[in-house]
């Protein structure tokens, strides 16, 4: 096919019943190959998933494993938008022009070493142009191109509609216990030894406290949080159950989808006691980051003033100063996260929000305690509370 004629249909514009049909109905009439399309955002006989838009859409949530191939980047989308309030046509050339250099690029790097059953699905915002672009000459090349009618919001509207379907469709059991009792450290233990584990804090990339966000991570958007979550139900076994951490509604500054934190509500909860000086070496096992970095540590314990006073966070600083981190860690616990807990237990079940609650003394953390005997324990656990959901 002559260069002219691909970078023609590039410029023709899509009609108003469908975004695509105008395109394909012109490649149709001179017998073209054509990409097609699809309402299924998971298309398992796609060899891949391709984003073509910019860069910062893809950063904000995308098809988990997606490639970003952004046929106009963040500043050259900004540069034709801004042109085409201005200058419909000369928006259009400049696009073009634009989208053609950038998939030429790709082609050399990206698709010339690819096999001939290799097939793409490729998604831009809404099932437009930018996809099109990309696949009808992928589609020219031979490959056989699927694109995802409605693009991203298509993605996103399944989303969050599996997102309340699979909600609902497992029985969750519930690890809680006060700050520090190990219990995102257990919930891997248990994935280790192929137990289902929705890791909450993992999507989030925060562990749930002031203290919390993880070193050198800032946290996804709603929407890839949601993505997360989305994809590791999707993955579980409904007639096993699946384990979570107690989380209150919110992980940072993302929200647990409502249906979800409900069922939560709802699950068994076992309800971990350890003892004090295990839960101070687990505190500092997992932030050995604030040990290193006493500027930042004395800022986040500055955020606590609503609740304390300076007085008391002199004293912290005084510690911190002074490296004397377990009796640090032992005073913010009995003095902050512990009456939290207690607060918050105690408006929950007055408020009926936890009904079925075990309690479970842990002598050590000890890794052979751990994995001789209170891995044995949790799953004992599991085992006599589940109850499959009848098909």
């Amino acid at each position: 096919m002559p260069r002219g004629s691909v970078l023609s249909l590039l410029l023709l514009r899509t009609c108003k019943k469908c975004p695509q049909t105008f395109w394909y109905d012109a490649c149709r009439q001179k017998h073209y190959r054509v990409p097609i399309s699809t309402p299924d955002p998971f298309l398992t006989s796609a060899s891949e998933v391709i984003d073509v838009r910019t860069p910062a859409e893809f950063a904000e949530d995308h098809v988990p494993g997606a490639l970003n191939l952004p046929v106009l980047n963040d500043e050259e989308r900004v540069e034709v938008g801004t042109l085409y309030h201005k200058d419909f046509f000369a928006a259009r050339k400049l696009g073009a022009a634009l989208i053609t250099a950038n998939i030429a690029s790709y082609i050399h790097e990206n698709f010339l070493h690819k096999p001939k059953d290799y097939s793409p699905l490729i998604y831009c915002w809404r099932g437009g142009q930018r996809s099109a672009s990309l696949g009808i000459i992928l589609a020219q090349i031979g490959f056989k191109v699927y694109v995802l009618e409605g693009g991203y919001r298509t993605y996103r509207q399944t989303v969050v509609r599996d997102l309340k379907e699979l909600s609902g469709r497992f029985r969750f059991l519930v690890l809680s216990g006060m700050t520090g009792v190990g219990k995102t450290f257990l919930l891997h233990k248990l994935q280790q030894h192929g137990e289902q584990v929705l890791d909450l804090e993992g999507a989030a990339r925060h562990k749930g406290s002031i203290l919390g966000l993880w070193a050198g991570e800032t946290q996804p958007s709603q929407k890839a949080f949601e993505s997360s979550l989305r994809s590791s139900l999707a993955q579980f076994n409904p007639s096993r159950p699946v384990w979570v951490e107690s989380e209150s509604s919110k992980v940072g500054l993302v929200q647990i989808p409502a249906h979800l934190f409900q069922q939560m509500r709802a699950a068994h909860r076992l309800e971990l006691h350890v003892p004090m000086s295990w839960r101070i070496r687990q505190i500092l096992r997992d932030y050995p980051h604030f040990t290193q970095d006493r500027v930042r540590l004395k800022e986040l314990l500055g955020n606590l003033r609503k609740f304390h006073r300076q007085k008391k966070l002199d004293y912290w600083f005084l510690l911190i100063d002074n490296s004397r981190w377990e009796e640090l860690v032992e005073s913010i616990l009995t003095e902050h996260y512990d009456p939290a807990y207690a607060t918050s237990v105690k408006r929950n079940t007055e408020e009926g929000h936890i009904r079925n609650i075990t309690t479970l003394q842990v002598d050590s953390m000890a890794e052979d305690y751990v994995e001789n005997t209170l891995l044995a324990d949790l799953l004992e656990f599991g085992s006599r509370v589940y109850k499959p959901i009848e098909s």
